[in-house]
């Protein structure tokens, strides 16, 4: 049997048009736009073009010289490749697949962005070498992303880099709406923990301070006509320096755990945020800094400490181990239950 034919890794696009000329002119139209990210992504001859392509070295010449009627800057280097710089600096093969990762894991575990996630490996992978970028493409499924969060996105991201006033309304985790919220977009930061998206700003109509906002829990997204300047003093490293998460404060908690001699090697692996090794005798000791809700409460530290089960015990403060302990009382007394027997 034969090889197998190539699959193209490139978006399919909308059916050709019926009239020869005009599926020609579309055939041109597809290939000088896929030939436009191939120089973008890395340098070529036209002989390695041509065989991605399919077709002869002298239609990519043509080509190349219909890109630079376009506008585009096709630069040769040494007469052997072509490419065409991109604004800022591309990514090297290590650099591509870091980044190809990163998005891949937010594309699996947070499926909110699916279509803008598929949309930017697809990019990425351009910067990669084609014998693996096909293995990487096909790899990345549709995980049925619902539209109306990448709308959110879109409308989060215009406002932002257009400097437009966002108007949206918000959903609080207790269930409470608030309307008529007025937001400058600074900043978006995907959480650690669930790896949701987070829009952080200045909420100008409420209480004039910035805040940070579930993007999933926004609705009825608008831009205003109003415009806002971003504040040059605005720092999302010190902003989210004690957040866990997304949740920063002015007053960071700081939690004491015990954990038991079978975890400290887990511990000790490290890769915690806002971590301090205290103390090493067997078991392990360490204090976590995190950013507190309005109870005072880390919340986005918890489900991290229940999850050790047995083998972590919060120290210290009270009040952070008094929750803890609550929360593992109410599962016992919910499901340390006898199964009913079958009398039948």
């Amino acid at each position: 049997m034969g090889d197998p034919a190539p699959v193209s890794t490139h978006p399919t696009p909308a059916a050709r048009p019926a009239n020869p000329r005009q599926a020609k002119t579309w055939d041109k139209a597809k290939r000088l736009s896929a030939l436009r990210d191939e120089l973008q992504a890395r340098p070529s001859t036209t002989l390695d073009l041509a065989r991605r392509f399919g077709v002869g070295q002298r239609s990519i010449q043509r080509d190349i010289d219909a890109l630079r009627r376009m506008g585009h800057d096709v630069v040769e280097h040494a007469g052997k490749t072509y490419s065409i710089p991109r604004n800022g600096t591309l990514l090297r093969p290590a650099e591509a697949l870091a980044a190809y990762a990163a998005i891949r894991l937010a594309h699996h575990h947070s499926p909110a962005l699916g279509t803008h996630y598929r949309h930017a490996l697809h990019s990425i992978s351009l910067a990669l070498p084609e014998r693996i970028r096909h293995t990487l493409n096909a790899s990345v499924r549709d995980n049925g992303a619902t539209p109306f969060a990448e709308r959110q996105m879109e409308q989060v991201a215009t406002a932002w880099m257009e400097g437009r006033v966002l108007n949206f309304d918000y959903r609080r985790p207790n269930g409470e709406v608030e309307t008529g919220n007025e937001l400058c977009v600074y900043f978006i930061e995907i959480s650690r923990t669930n790896l949701a998206p987070y829009v952080i700003g200045l909420e100008r109509r409420r209480r004039a301070q910035v805040r940070t906002f579930k993007l999933s829990r926004m609705a009825n997204l608008s831009l205003h006509q109003d415009t806002y300047e971003l504040d040059p003093n605005f720092d999302p490293k010190q902003f989210l320096s004690d957040a866990w998460g997304v949740i920063g404060s002015q007053e960071p908690l700081t939690v004491t755990v015990r954990f038991a001699p079978e975890a400290a090697y887990r511990v000790l692996e490290g890769g915690f945020p806002n971590t301090t090794l205290i103390r090493r005798d067997g078991a392990v000791e360490m204090e976590f800094r995190a950013g507190v809700d309005r109870s005072g409460l880390p919340r986005e530290l918890m489900p991290f400490l229940l999850s050790w089960g047995p083998r972590a015990e919060v120290l210290s403060p009270p009040h952070v181990r008094e929750a803890w302990l609550a929360e593992l009382r109410e599962a016992l007394a919910r499901y340390d239950v006898p199964p009913a027997r079958n009398t039948a």
